[in-house]
This record gives structure tokens, C-alpha cells and sequence, in this order.
């Protein structure tokens, strides 16, 4: 029976390789997708004759059907563990992460597709990554390594870390999930999703409901930075929750045209994973 945490994804675009999966190969052989009819004796499989393609044949020529493979891919998550990804006023931003990646390794174990896990907070966590394998047991440890991450305020910078961990999957093909809640300069974010290429990347965006919904009563708040340990005294009040709604819907904005610009629209998480979700993500992306 169908785990119900579990989604599909499904590329559009091809990948290489031979091992079977779930995904639209480049390679042709025994597999379902039909490429091109092609000469016997060019390809000398008898079972593979396509009587009626021959009758046809102005040379009188046999053809044999040739097809495309289905095939693995190597599926990476590549996950955020700074400070403020330990928020959350109900359940840790990174406990909804921890739930993403074992859904992802359920679903990956299906689709035949080895899973990874790489880390970052100021620095490149390598306590954290996990080499990309079939296993069916994968996301459970890193699910269990997420939730038992411990990360102090740092004075590391997010955007170089990400660009240390991306140099372990520059060049290499397949499918990277970043997540993270993207609360630290993006001024160079578009050139480190350049640098995943030629992978596949889906930003995952999490945000707690705390973060985007600014408290109803007027009162004197003790705030706290995630990052910096910073401490400040705000008295909330009718005009600042407007400002908190209207930098919210600006940072979303900017996080949308700076994923739509590289080809990478961004699915928004608040407070839970949603497998029904993320599957009409990719759903959509190929309609």
C-alpha cells in the first residue's frame, strides 16, 4: 500500500544513464517509449520487427522498432540548518524538513532513484552529508540526522557555504531540492542555481506561520534573531503589523522573479509538508 506522505515527480526534460527507472532516458533499448523504426541489420533483433513499418518500407526493407529507456537518476537534497531554520512556533522549520526528506526517500526508493543529502549553515555541514544510494532505509537516517541537528548562531555566511556544498554537484545530472527559508542575502543566489546545471533544482521555500503573520494583539514583543542572537523590543501595533505583511509579500516576490528569471519556480511551505502538493507541482510544471 501507497505511503499517503509520498509524491511523484516526473522531468520533463531526458537524463542519461542505464540504469532502470522512472525517468525519460536518452539511451535506446529494451524499454517502453518508442524512438524510431531503424533496419534489422542495423539492429539485429528479430523480436523487434515492426511488420506492418516493413510493408510500408519503400526500400522492401525489415524495421525493427527501437525505444527509449526509462532510467534512474541520482535525486539530492540540499537543505538549509542555520538558526532560523530551528524556528517555529508549533513543530521546528527544520522538523517539516526532516518530514520532506523521508518522503523523498520513499519516493525516490519507488522511482528506482538514488538519494543524498548534502547541509549548510555558515559553513558546509559535512557532518551532515549522506553519499547519494538506493536504499531503502536512506531517508529514515537522514530524516533522524536533521532532527537531531544542533546549529548555534553563526557568523558564517549562508551564501558562501552554499556555494562550498554546490561544488560537490557541479556538472552532474539529475534532480536537487533546495530548501531552505531563504532569510539571508540572495544578491547571489541566481549565479549559485546557475552552478547545479545541468540538474534539475526546485527551491523549496519554508516559512513558518509566525514568521508571515504578525501578532493580533498590541503589545511590547522581546524578539530575538535566529541568525545573529541579536535581541531587540518592538511595541506591535496597527502600523507595524501592515509594514511586517508588506515586507513579507516583497520578500515573497523577490524570491518568485529571482526563481522564475533560472527557470526554477519555487513551491512555498508553511508550517507542514504537503506530498499532495509538491506532486501538482510537478504535475503542473508538465502539463
Amino acid at each position: 500500500m501507497q505511503r499517503s506522505d509520498e509524491f511523484h515527480y516526473r522531468l520533463l526534460r531526458r537524463f542519461g544513464g542505464w540504469r532502470p527507472g522512472a525517468q525519460r532516458g536518452t539511451s535506446q533499448g529494451g524499454g517502453q517509449e518508442f524512438a524510431a523504426h531503424r533496419r534489422l541489420f542495423d539492429y539485429p533483433d528479430p523480436r523487434r520487427i515492426d511488420l506492418r513499418a516493413s510493408v510500408r518500407d519503400p526500400r522492401n526493407g525489415w524495421l525493427v522498432r527501437v525505444q527509449r529507456l526509462r532510467v534512474a537518476i541520482r535525486v539530492h537534497a540540499v537543505v538549509d540548518v542555520s538558526a532560523s531554520m530551528h524556528f517555529g512556533a508549533g513543530r521546528r522549520k527544520l522538523d517539516v524538513v526532516a518530514d520532506f526528506v523521508e518522503a523523498l526517500g520513499h519516493s525516490a526508493f519507488r522511482a528506482g532513484d538514488a538519494l543524498g543529502l548534502l547541509a549548510f549553515d555558515g559553513h558546509a555541514r559535512e557532518d551532515l552529508f549522506v553519499a547519494a544510494r538506493h536504499s531503502r532505509g536512506n531517508a529514515s537516517l537522514m530524516a533522524q540526522m536533521l532532527r537531531d541537528c544542533r546549529t548555534a548562531p553563526t557568523q558564517g555566511c549562508a551564501a558562501q557555504a552554499l556555494r562550498r556544498v554546490s561544488e560537490r554537484l557541479a556538472g552532474r545530472d539529475g534532480l536537487v531540492f533546495l530548501v531552505s527559508d531563504f532569510h539571508w542575502p540572495i544578491a547571489t543566489l541566481g549565479a549559485l542555481l546557475d552552478r547545479f546545471a545541468p540538474a534539475c533544482v526546485v527551491p523549496l521555500v519554508l516559512w513558518d506561520p509566525a514568521e508571515t503573520e504578525p501578532p493580533r494583539a498590541s503589545a511590547l514583543l522581546a524578539l530575538r534573531d535566529a541568525e545573529t542572537g541579536a535581541q531587540r523590543s518592538l511595541w506591535m501595533r496597527a502600523a507595524l503589523r501592515t509594514r511586517w505583511r508588506a515586507a513579507v509579500a516583497a520578500r515573497r516576490a523577490e524570491l518568485a522573479a529571482l526563481f522564475d528569471a533560472h527557470g526554477t519556480p519555487a513551491l512555498h511551505l508553511h508550517g507542514r509538508f504537503d506530498a499532495e502538493a509538491l506532486s501538482r507541482y510537478f504535475l503542473e510544471g508538465a502539463a
